[in-house]
């Protein structure tokens, strides 16, 4: 019942591409999943998506894809969750209080056998680190948005957990 008031995203993860949308209003974020760190020993985040190239060509920054590995779609989990985070924050710029949100993650691309328990539960548990109150994975084809604001996904062509 309170999950109809809560803030619902919808995310796409590929190695290209990183999608945030917003189906109750529309507003989509869709970039390169790609973070510019700044050199170590304290690494922080200097920019993501296509912004962090340039941030790379302006000021000693090392560029990584935390969804590109050839045998997984997470490559490293704690950078995963930090441009997940850095991205759910460009998308809602709001209050302090604001609600986290519902969070629907959709891995992209059909590996062969399919995606693991191991890759579906890391990509659970990417989603609450990064600050959501409820996950749903889907596996299937893209959702549209009645699919997503009923929470009722198509009864064949996905896997809904």
């Amino acid at each position: 019942m309170l999950s109809a008031f809560l803030p619902l995203i919808y995310v796409q993860i590929s190695p290209k591409r990183l999608t945030l949308k917003d189906p109750k209003t529309g507003q989509t974020l869709s970039e390169v999943p790609e973070l510019a760190l700044s050199p170590p020993p304290r690494r922080r985040i200097l920019a993501a998506g296509p912004q962090a190239r340039l941030a790379a060509a302006s000021e000693p920054a090392e560029v990584v894809n935390p969804f590109a590995h050839p045998r997984s779609l997470i490559s490293d989990f704690i950078l995963a969750e930090q441009l997940l985070k850095y991205q759910l924050r460009r998308m809602h710029r709001r209050a302090w209080l604001a609600a986290s949100p519902h969070i629907v993650i959709h891995p992209l691309g059909d590996p062969e056998g399919g995606f693991t328990q191991v890759e579906l539960r890391a990509l659970r548990e990417l989603a609450n680190a990064a600050g959501a109150s409820k996950v749903n994975v889907w596996t299937g084809r893209p959702l549209t948005d009645e699919e997503l604001l009923t929470r009722k996904p198509p009864a064949q062509g996905g896997v809904w957990e």
